[in-house]
């Protein structure tokens, strides 16, 4: 009888020859099952113009199939990158009809099968209906969500917050109604939030000061109203801040103007009332400023000086009142101002940069005078 050990040895030589005589096979196309997601995905939609699904052929959707991307090591699709407006040069027949596509249908749900998704762009197609699938939130490796430029309907997905690695959601121009999901602020990586011109309702949220890595929050041309929450100025890294053409109300937070990088600040076209910040016209750091059609009041504020820098600079349509401050003119830069439609008095300052603008910056106030108006008396 032989011993143990001698049989335990010759047992690991034999599993390691048996290994040497099947050779490991590395992973070669995309698996039946991502396939046949993108197949599906593929039956909600039709798009004529281009053709671009006709490339979706073939066993292996990691090659060949167009705005389809995979990994290298696992063939897992983790891309979806499909835009109407600016296709890419590798489907030649796109560039011949030019550079805007038409696709129709449906977002079907059963991209969430492919849940190794990290982009999803389905963007600029117009025609492209029907509510953003809930199950998305389900796609814990997604980073970037793009649905700009279609007729998407419906609200946001209530637990969008689950989202943690997304670093863009841009539902812009499509018809999302409802409200922005308590939620949202919860999406810790979140860089870039689009929401502009749908029928969003609601309040903001008053949390949403959460997003820690948020630079741009977009959400003009909505129905949103409640007042601006002020947790908005705790976000450090926010560079552009815009609100405009909703309905909100209430004042402007005053901490706006010590926001270390908010360089574009547009809240015209609300309901605001109240006075202007001092802080927003010292050198806050703002280059563009737009108040103008709200219901704000008092003076403006006489702060400026060599700190204060703007390319714009509007103000007009509002209850202001007083005269138009003389520190203006210690300004480092104003490119184009626009105090029309107030209630301001008094001599229009002399030198930069009223030196450069037109009559029109400073109609239909109540007694303004001097260049470029008519002469003081």
């Amino acid at each position: 009888m032989a011993p143990a050990g001698s049989t335990t040895t010759a047992t690991v030589s034999l599993i390691f020859f048996l290994l040497t005589l099947s050779p490991i096979t590395a992973v070669k196309s995309c698996t039946v099952a991502d396939r046949n997601a993108l197949l599906a995905f593929k039956s909600a939609l039709t798009e004529s113009q281009f053709g671009i699904f006709k490339t979706w052929r073939g066993a292996d959707c990691c090659k060949s199939w167009y705005g389809v991307h995979c990994d290298p090591s696992t063939k897992r699709v983790t891309e979806i990158s499909l835009r109407g407006e600016s296709p890419e040069s590798s489907v030649p027949t796109l560039e011949k009809m030019g550079r805007s596509g038409y696709m129709t249908g449906v977002i079907s749900p059963a991209i969430c099968k492919l849940d190794r998704l990290s982009t999803i762009i389905i963007a600029d197609w117009k025609g492209i209906s029907g509510k953003v699938p809930t199950c998305v939130t389900t796609l814990s490796f997604l980073r970037v969500l793009d649905l700009v430029g279609n007729q998407l309907s419906g609200p946001i997905p209530y637990n969008i917050g689950r989202l943690h690695r997304l670093t863009v959601l841009n539902f812009a121009d499509n018809q999302i109604n409802g409200v922005i999901p308590s939620s949202i602020v919860q999406m810790s990586s979140l860089m870039h939030l689009d929401l502009r011109s749908n029928k969003i309702t609601g309040a903001i949220p008053t949390e949403i000061g959460n997003l820690k890595m948020l630079s741009r929050a977009l959400l003009s041309k909505n129905l949103i109203s409640g007042s601006i929450p002020s947790s908005l100025s705790k976000i450090y890294r926010l560079a552009d801040l815009d609100l405009s053409e909703n309905r909100l109300s209430g004042s402007i937070p005053e901490s706006f103007g010590r926001m270390p990088v908010l360089s574009t600040l547009n809240l015209d076209m609300n309901k605001i009332s109240g006075e202007i910040p001092t802080t927003l016209m010292s050198g806050s750091g703002l280059s563009i400023l737009n108040l103008s059609r709200n219901a704000l009041e008092g003076k403006i504020p006489d702060v400026f000086g060599e700190r204060s820098y703007f390319t714009a600079l509007d103000l007009s349509h509002n209850n202001l009142k007083g005269p138009i401050p003389k520190s203006i003119s210690s300004a480092s830069y104003i490119g184009h101002l626009d105090l029309s439609h107030n209630h301001l008095c008094g001599p229009i300052p002399t030198g930069s940069p009223f030196n450069h603008l037109e009559a029109s910056s400073f109609m239909n106030n109540d007694c303004l005078c001097g260049s470029p108006l008519k002469k003081c008396t």
